[in-house]
């Protein structure tokens, strides 16, 4: 079945599939290296599990991400960006890259923030 989409901007399209808390986190994790569920989970401390594996859905719904089940006992699913989703790199790379300038900036301006693990994402000019 055919559906219409209209948007006003570009960005819009972009957000319905990448937008709120969790997705960009966990696309930004997905980035290098597939992961199973409980990695992703111990690698995104504030997510439940219900919560992870509905943006994980949807994100496979939307074919950003591949959803790989391995068939052995017991079962064994991994996540990796899609070919499709690694077209996201660019855009992934400057929001960590962004954030990282803004923890900077919020330390410079005498906040207590702590930044636990720097990106790997090239630095923004």
């Amino acid at each position: 079945m055919k559906t219409t989409y209209t948007y006003n901007i570009g960005v819009e399209a972009t957000m319905e599939v990448i937008g709120g808390k969790w997705k960009p986190i966990i696309l930004c994790n997905l980035r290098h290296q597939k992961m199973r569920t409980n990695e992703l989970k111990k690698a995104i401390p504030g997510i439940t599990q219900k919560m992870l594996t509905q943006q994980l859905r949807e994100l496979e719904r939307d074919q950003i991400v591949n959803r790989i089940v391995y068939s052995q006992v017991p079962p064994k699913v991994e996540y990796e960006l899609s070919a499709y989703g690694l077209t996201l790199s660019t855009i992934l790379d400057q929001l960590c890259s962004w954030g990282e300038i803004r923890v900077q900036k919020l330390a410079e301006e005498g906040n207590d923030v702590t930044l636990l693990s720097k990106s790997d994402c090239p630095e923004i000019n």
